[in-house]
């Protein structure tokens, strides 16, 4: 296998399908004027948007909404140095109005943390972008 042949970028829809397998993601935003890193659980919403679900002290709602960030999502597999990484750059927002927080709040992410309260996170899927990592068997 060729250096060439080891990544494939891969379209839109193969993209969402791939994070719609997995549970956890990482929201990469800025925090004090540094780029920070925050391991979420998620689920996709019918526009493909982003959802996580938090609680309302959470530093993380204060720090991206209304900001542009990144949230990525991946599987690997070290066995067979195989995988991929998806990545979703969009506009996050807090989920204000009533309606939509009672349909999240049936249809969307449960926060792993306990909380009284839940507030919802949506990253738009502005631009969706990933990549498989194709495996090689050892000695190529």
């Amino acid at each position: 296998m060729s250096h060439d042949d080891a990544f494939r970028a891969l379209d839109r829809q193969e993209c969402l399908r791939l994070l719609a397998k997995v549970p956890v993601g990482r929201v990469i935003y800025t925090r004090q004027a540094l780029p920070a890193v925050l391991p979420v659980n998620f689920s996709l919403d019918t526009d493909a948007s982003v959802l996580l679900a938090t609680s309302p002290d959470s530093d993380l709602v204060r720090a991206v909404d209304g900001t542009v960030v990144a949230f990525e999502a991946d599987e690997f597999h070290a066995e067979t140095r195989s995988g991929w990484s998806v990545i979703v750059t969009g506009r996050a927002t807090v989920v204000t109005g009533p309606a939509e927080h009672e349909r999240l709040a049936r249809t969307g992410p449960t926060s792993w943390m306990p909380s009284r309260e839940t507030v919802f996170v949506r990253i738009e899927a502005e631009m969706v972008t990933g990549r498989e990592l194709r495996g090689a068997t050892a000695g190529q």
